[in-house]
């Protein structure tokens, strides 16, 4: 993986990797790995992500069918206007 930095600028590069370690599941993966995980437990969760998993997948379906409704999307903020400057 890899972060370009543009004009020394850390913490923008800085939040661009975490949005990518996140969107990549490291993070989950780092806090499920901390301890350790019992079989019958392991079962459990990999069943039930596989269910919600399916179920997402024929929800979205369902939507390009037209037999549900798309989801409401948020309207989008205008943006704010720049106060002139005291000079």
């Amino acid at each position: 993986m890899q972060i370009l930095v543009r004009d020394n600028n850390i913490e923008q590069a800085l939040k661009a990797l975490k949005r990518k370690l996140q969107r990549e599941g490291v993070f989950r993966e780092m806090k499920r790995r901390a301890e350790y995980e019992k079989p019958s437990e392991k079962r459990a969760r990999e069943r039930a992500e596989a269910i919600r998993r399916v179920r997402k997948l024929a929800r979205k379906q369902a939507q390009r069918e037209g037999l549900l409704p798309a989801p409401k999307r948020k309207p989008m903020m205008p943006p704010r206007p720049v106060a002139p400057s005291a000079s």
